[in-house]
């Protein structure tokens, strides 16, 4: 069976990352769909993702709104290393050509950002939002 658009998105989206240059420099490998509980910061969490089905001539599409977590724990500087780490995703992803397999990405739009201080009082957690078009 064939992974849904949401399956063969996240699987897309954590290989582009670990690829990226900008994003391993942050990062390393540590980019997760669910992170171990022992996970070093700073880290990437592929966060929610919400496909909305498309029809068009006949065939099927979605518009899949998904969001990228980066947690961060420093010392000094959490914000900006939390920022740093969203504005590596969004130079990774914005307009990318993804592979998504079983599917065609017609397209993949940043939308915004936030970081935040988490309820601990030490940690930041960045957040970048996207839109991606999958035909097929």
């Amino acid at each position: 069976m064939a992974d849904s658009y949401a399956l063969a998105l996240q699987k897309s989206l954590v290989a582009a990352l670990k690829a990226d240059a900008g994003v391993t420099a942050l990062v390393g490998a540590r980019v997760y769909d669910q992170p171990p509980q022992t996970a070093t910061r700073p880290y990437i969490r592929i966060g929610g993702i919400e496909p909305r089905p498309l029809r068009t001539d006949g065939k099927s599409a979605a518009s899949l709104t998904f969001a990228i977590e980066a947690h961060s724990r420093p010392l000094t500087s959490g914000r900006v290393e939390a920022t740093r780490c969203a504005e590596a995703i969004v130079a990774a992803l914005n307009e990318a050509a993804l592979t998504v397999a079983g599917f065609d990405t017609v397209q993949v739009h940043w939308q915004t950002q936030t970081v935040a201080q988490d309820s601990d009082g030490e940690s930041y957690t960045a957040i970048a939002a996207f839109t991606a078009l999958l035909d097929g």
